[in-house]
């Protein structure tokens, strides 16, 4: 089976999308398909473009034995708005002459993820002029969170927009999300329900640090041996909330044995640090590679996830199967009824959106409660084990490719049958 992923994010790091589309373009590669990418220079999520790319414009390369074919794109120093659609747009312009490249390749199928969604004309028209079968996987409906955070506004827009959108979802050969809400949303966008499946973010269960056996980064950070750790791991962006959590470590400021770590780049990264200083228990670590995630997870003793409310079942957050794997309680902000919350419900604790006093309360409530963070903790990793499991949804992944596959070659053969 050949397999053509484009996309614009191709990053083997811990940074959202980019890391599960590198680790499922390896498990393909390892199972013995052929396997090739089209994506952009690194740039996220610093947003700029990665020093040791600048200049080279159009780049082919190989990682781990798969072929990368990286294009040159337009990146916006503060993005939003019409900036980040341009952004987008730049992308899939300038990476039209790699998908020209791949025509006499033929592929079965093209994947593609979104967000990006600007992007999709350009794989949808590698997959038709190939004759492959084209597959969309939503990581988030960017265009819904866009509207509901007010970074796009206008109704004769917003129809625009939204008409768009589900005349391109309708011309996929398969759509699939990572939540049973995102996956039925797509449906009422259009999408036949048999065109559609559930394909989870899923977390490196067997690869999860040692139980009982303490981070390093807890002797990296000078943290004192009964400190209880709040952890934020992730992007430190407006979707994310995480402004909010410098709120809750300046109301919990005087319980001394609690400290909050947060991890991670972004555009809020800079106003978050400037919010936390003078506190002596947050600390903050840069963007870590994916080798030292499991080590980064178990650092935690309480997860920490805020979230802005557009974003409720428009986007199931990908670090949160990270957490669930680590076997630590999370603390969350979501809507009640939302799947998010149906999850971190049997594992943490759930509070509304935006409301520090009640994020606050909760992360002190779990710190002065150990046993019970244990009992949390061993329902998530449980969950991870029996529903995230790399191996597993890996599998169903390529075996719904292989069905496509299997489609697109029959249609092939008898089309060049009736040709002879």
């Amino acid at each position: 089976m050949k397999v053509l992923i484009y996309g614009i994010n191709f990053a083997p790091e811990p940074v959202g999308v980019g890391r599960y589309t590198a680790e499922m373009a390896l498990a393909l590669h390892r199972a013995g398909h052929e396997v090739r990418v089209i994506t952009a220079l690194p740039y996220y999520p610093e947003w700029r473009v990665a020093e040791s790319y600048r200049g080279r414009g159009y780049v082919h390369e190989q990682w781990q034995g798969i072929p990368v074919w990286r294009a040159p794109l337009w990146v916006p120093f503060r993005p939003g708005g019409r900036k980040r659609v341009l952004h987008l747009l730049s992308f899939a312009v300038l990476s039209l002459p790699w998908i020209v490249r791949q025509l006499f390749w033929r592929p079965d199928v093209v994947w593609m993820a979104a967000p990006a969604f600007v992007c999709a004309p350009a794989a949808l028209t590698a997959a038709r002029l190939t004759g492959a079968k084209a597959w969309l996987h939503v990581q988030d409906w960017e265009i819904d969170i866009a509207f509901g955070m007010g970074l796009v506004s206008g109704n004769g827009w917003r129809a625009v927009v939204y008409g768009a959108e589900r005349w391109l979802l309708r011309r996929f050969d398969h759509v699939s999300s990572i939540s049973k809400a995102m996956v039925a949303r797509a449906v009422t966008k259009g999408v036949a329900t048999d065109r559609t499946s559930l394909m989870p973010n899923w977390a490196n269960v067997r690869g999860a640090w040692p139980a009982g056996q303490p981070s390093p980064y807890r002797q990296q950070l000078g943290l004192p041996d009964d400190a209880v750790v709040a952890l934020y791991s992730g992007t430190m962006g407006v979707k994310q909330g995480v402004d909010w959590l410098a709120e809750v470590a300046l109301r919990l400021e005087g319980h001394p044995h609690l400290h909050f770590v947060l991890c991670g780049e972004g555009a809020l990264q800079a106003q978050t640090q400037a919010q936390c200083s003078g506190l002596p228990n947050v600390h903050f670590l840069p963007l870590q590679p994916l080798a030292d995630l499991p080590a980064l997870l178990a650092l935690a003793d309480i997860h920490l996830l805020p979230q802005r409310p557009a974003a409720a079942d428009m986007v199931m957050p990908s670090k949160l199967t990270g957490m669930l794997a680590s076997g630590r309680p999370v603390v969350a902000m979501s809507a009640l009824d939302s799947e998010l919350a149906d999850v971190v419900a049997s594992c943490g604790v759930v509070v509304p959106h935006g409301d520090v006093t009640a994020f606050a309360h909760a992360v002190q409530y779990l710190a002065e409660r150990r046993d019970m963070r244990a009992r949390l903790g061993a329902v998530a990793r449980r969950f991870a084990e029996d529903h995230l499991a790399e191996e597993t949804v890996l599998a169903r992944v390529e075996a719904q490719m292989r069905s496509l596959a299997g489609c697109s070659r029959a249609a092939n053969t008898t089309a060049e049958e009736a040709a002879d």
